[in-house]
């Protein structure tokens, strides 16, 4: 049997050892958590903002209701589900990345969000919580950076409610050749840039680059989610396919 430090897994371009990639993820989000949300609004020219709304529109969040927003990071999701499930209810904002986890807890405190939120340091593939748990899940723009994805995608349907749902909002393929081209031409020569010039850090926003090409595209992740035991998934392409939000439920 292969152990994690003799098999090889992508962690952007590279090929690294299993048990390494969480560690070096780890290094890459340490370095940027302070830095996040600017970087996410340059990088995307705010329309980031549009797909996580889109990504909370297509939930079926209402008042009462238990979500699990994981990677959530600085808490963009987790603040509008806070919102709206009310005090009745309850977000867990879970992240493997202490350094993001503490930059979300400050951000939503500073904003009044307290007593339905809950802060959880957790590992997708190995989620810490019982069966049948959430009426929601999601995971916005984080799976990608998981080791092992197929993992991830079935401990979250362990702790998913029977008719409950799974939203994975996530960087994809552009289907139109032209938008793809200019799309690679801005992801590997302008986004570093930025990085360095925002973050002064060019050689993280190298690897996230890198990581989108190396997520599995629209279909593959469709079946992903079929094959851990979602059904009626679906995926909806935005801004021409540049992301794409994956919905599927457990019954």
């Amino acid at each position: 049997m292969k152990d994690s430090n003799s098999e090889t897994i992508d962690f952007g371009y590279k090929k690294v050892a299993k048990g390494e990639k969480q560690g070096l993820v780890a290094n890459v989000f340490n370095s940027v958590a302070k830095k996040y949300d600017v970087m996410n609004d340059v990088m995307s020219f705010g329309i980031h903002r549009l797909w996580k709304r889109y990504t909370i529109d297509c939930s079926g969040v209402r008042s009462g209701m238990k979500v699990l927003d994981i990677a959530g990071g600085t808490g963009d999701l987790t603040e509008q589900f806070s919102r709206r499930v009310g005090p009745t209810g309850e977000v867990v904002l879970a992240d493997i990345n202490n350094a993001m986890l503490e930059v979300g807890r400050d951000k939503l405190r500073n904003r009044g969000i307290v007593g339905n939120v809950r802060y959880v340091q957790a590992n997708a593939e190995e989620l810490p919580f019982a069966d049948n748990s959430f009426d929601i899940i999601t995971i916005a723009f984080g799976l990608r950076n998981v080791t092992e994805k197929q993992k991830a995608l079935e401990s979250m349907l362990r702790v998913l409610k029977p008719g409950g749902r799974l939203l994975v909002l996530e960087f994809s393929k552009p289907v139109l050749p032209v938008l793809s081209s200019a799309y690679d031409f801005y992801s590997f020569n302008v986004l570093p840039q930025m990085g360095r010039m925002v973050a002064g850090d060019a050689e993280s926003y190298q690897y996230l680059a890198e990581s989108i090409r190396m997520h599995p595209d629209q279909e593959t992740l469709k079946g992903m989610m079929e094959t851990a035991g979602y059904e009626q998934v679906t995926f909806t392409n935005l801004t021409g396919g540049i992301v794409a939000l994956h919905r599927g439920f457990k019954f």
